[in-house]
């Protein structure tokens, strides 16, 4: 009896094993080359419900332990596959027989499965004639490829394979290889039809381009265009001013150095550069100047130089430089650090994700013991991945960074909300405190706008912890949100397009980007109207302040961190000078302006207000320029190539008819050491810009 009841209690349990239902997954690929499969069918045997597998080549099917899977796909040997207590089966196919093309009907969304419809030989159909069309239409296209295209690898490069290299073709257009996740953003529905060539046929249709393999993509609309879904907040450039009517100009210094890198992209990407995207105070502080190091109590210098402007012979060109104080990596105090991480899908390809990973890994290495180091992740919600750890045990930060995968949506506003909350939780008094958040910006989840975060922001730098904003990727960057979370956020704003930039940002500027050692500096400028008939400054139309603001220590401005440089420039006219500039108004009636003997000599004074980084008072620096013409150094010829470069992007009434030549010879006049190389590059970089024209 006892037996039998076991015997019975067995074929329950299996009965009920066999009976229960579970969400089976994997991966299609080809057994050749491991690419994988779009559009294959995934079926359950004897049975209705199947699926197709997406652009990724993945699949997900509701089956019971026992159904068999049947994966066929057009030209290749179907496999069968038995679900058993296993979840995820990836499937690779064999060659079957030899097509010229693989045409994949439609995706299904349900559980029902797309048939190709079988049609006598009596003549072509419609849909052969169409295949026919499309072919000569897709031989066509390979002669685009023949040469090279921005963004896409070409013959003799030597590229490790992987899926992001497959070429895409949709409606025509060869799409750049770093935007290939935009195409996977095309909805099944909006899809004619799609071909998939494997790497030899690829090779032979469309050349070097194709080696991994090629998917051409026709749409129902025939029209579609990458969407570049880039934003940048608007720049209003700023005029010439007149001193008898405005003498003082007020403005926050600027730090960020994100513009130069991300117009940098785009430039060796051969893309088309939107003029908001050019910040021309990023781009001239994206370099580092000789200014000498403070010697007095203050924590920075002031340097002033007044030159001819290279661009007009009848202005000057006024440079004003501060010198953050550098401190060795020793001196600093110990860290409270909170990466922010975005994980969400946007963020799966090479140029975000990955290279995030391995950016912060210069950062982790660098940790001393006395530093913790904590990981919050944010996706459809937020979470932590590690708390506090000291900088001794980077193994440990290290492992968590590389299991991070990313996958769902964007809920930007908790995890920043999250992070904060355990950085206040764990906070150094007289340490260095401070949230770093890497992401493309792209949230979309809760509070996303970029009002919403200008907010959020706000209330949380009363916390006492500063923030450094990281961006990565591009077809998606949001610039204008990362720009706000930075200068609202007590902090500053970078863009990673490389593991070069990553070393500068995290290796060779460690201690600026992360160790505030003044904040809320703001600059105010007042011009002698005795000799300055009016003056415009370059840049910083974001960072503006109003006069009175100057004196207001509840308005917030910028940060410097431990030895940076910052460079602000004016282009003037002096008093006599006839310029079409400059617009003629009526006398004052009741206002008349007289400028005092004592100070004719001086062109301008320059005043400084700072905080310390746990202060709430300001502390003022005066500093007076007299009116000389200072000596042309190589760090005022770069500094005004770097400028008229920005102009010239921005297409400015005010470069003066100038061309790349005279950036270039500025440039090259300026090169000077150069021990990093980077003013080197950015002389490449005109030329190429040059030369895409």
């Amino acid at each position: 009896m006892k037996n039998l009841f076991l015997f019975l209690f067995t074929i329950f349990i299996s009965l009920a094993v066999h009976a229960q239902e579970k969400v089976i997954t994997g991966t299609v690929t080809t057994a050749s080359d491991g690419l994988p499969l779009p559009g294959a069918s995934v079926i359950i045997k004897g049975s209705s419900n199947g699926t197709q597998t997406n652009f990724d080549g993945k699949y997900s099917i509701n089956a019971h332990v026992g159904d068999k899977l049947i994966i066929s796909y057009v030209g290749m040997d179907s496999r069968e596959v038995t679900i058993g207590a296993a979840n995820i089966y990836d499937v690779a196919l064999e060659e079957g027989s030899e097509l010229d093309e693989v045409v994949v009907v439609g995706y299904s969304k349900t559980s029902s499965v797309s048939s190709v419809i079988s049609h006598s030989h009596r003549g072509p159909s419609k849909a052969q004639l169409r295949r026919q069309a499309k072919r000569a239409f897709h031989d066509k296209i390979s002669s685009q490829l023949a040469g090279s295209m921005s963004g896409v690898k070409i013959r003799g490069s030597k590229t490790k394979k992987s899926n992001e290299s497959v070429l895409y073709i949709v409606d025509g257009v060869p799409i750049q290889k770093g935007y290939n996740d935009l195409i996977k953003q095309i909805k099944p529905d909006d899809i004619e039809h799609m071909n998939v060539y494997k790497s030899v046929e690829a090779v032979d249709k469309f050349g070097e381009s194709a080696r991994y393999g090629c998917i051409v993509i026709n749409t129902k609309a025939g029209n579609y265009r990458v969407q570049y879904d880039e934003n940048y907040a608007g720049i209003t450039e700023n005029q010439f001013e007149k001193t008898n009517l405005s003498p003082l100009s007020t403005f926050s210094i600027d730090v960020d150095k994100a513009s130069y890198s991300n117009v940098r992209r785009m430039i060796n990407n051969g893309q088309t550069i939107p003029s908001d995207a050019v910040k021309i105070e990023e781009m001239v502080n994206y370099f580092n100047y000789n200014y000498p190091q403070p010697i007095d109590e203050h924590p920075f210098s002031i340097n002033t130089d007044v030159v001819k402007t290279p661009w007009h012979n009848d202005t000057k060109l006024v440079k004003i430089g501060l010198q953050g104080k550098t401190y060795d990596n020793e001196e600093l105090p110990a860290s409270n650090l909170t990466f922010l991480i975005d994980v969400s899908g946007s963020m799966g390809s090479q140029n975000k994700l990955p290279l995030l990973k391995s950016a912060f890994r210069l950062l982790v290495n660098q940790l001393r013991e006395k530093d913790k180091v904590s990981i919050v992740v944010y996706a459809g919600a937020a979470g932590v991945v590690l708390e506090p750890t000291s900088g001794a045990n980077k193994e440990k930060i290290l492992q968590a960074l590389d299991n991070l995968q990313s996958g769902g949506s964007t809920a930007g506003g908790a995890g920043i909300k999250l992070a904060y909350k355990l950085a206040e939780k764990n906070f150094k008094k007289n340490g260095n405190n401070r949230v770093i958040l890497a992401t493309d910006g792209d949230f979309n989840v809760g509070a996303s706008s970029d009002k919403d975060m200008e907010t959020l922001i706000e209330e949380k730098r009363k916390s006492g912890v500063f923030l450094s904003v990281l961006g990565f990727g591009y077809g998606n960057y949001k610039d204008s949100k990362l720009e706000i979370l930075a200068d609202k956020g007590n902090g500053n704003h970078a863009y990673i397009d490389n593991m070069q930039e990553a070393q500068k940002v995290f290796g060779k500027e460690f201690g600026g980007t992360l160790f505030t050692i003044a904040k809320d500096v703001k600059i105010q400028v007042e011009f002698n109207p005795s000799l300055v008939q009016a003056y415009r400054l370059i840049g910083y139309e974001n960072r503006l302040l109003a006069d009175e603001d100057f004196i207001d220590d509840t308005k917030d401005a910028g940060e410097l961190g431990s030895g940076h440089t910052v460079t602000a420039l004016y282009e003037v006219i002096p008093t006599g000078v006839k310029t079409d500039y400059l617009k003629d108004i009526h006398d004052l009636k009741y206002i008349q302006s007289e400028t005092k003997a004592e100070f004719s000599d001086e062109l301008f004074t320059v005043k400084f207000r700072y905080k310390k980084p746990d202060g709430f008072k300001s502390i003022e620096m005066v500093h007076v320029q007299k009116n000389e013409t200072t000596a042309v150094n190589e760090d005022m010829n770069f500094a005004a190539s770097v400028a008229l470069f920005g102009m010239q992007l921005r297409n400015s009434k005010f470069h003066n008819n100038s061309n790349i030549e005279s950036v270039i010879e500025l440039a090259e006049n300026g090169r000077g050491e150069d021990k990093e190389g980077y003013r080197a590059e950015f002389i490449r970089l005109v030329k190429t810009y040059d030369r895409l024209k």
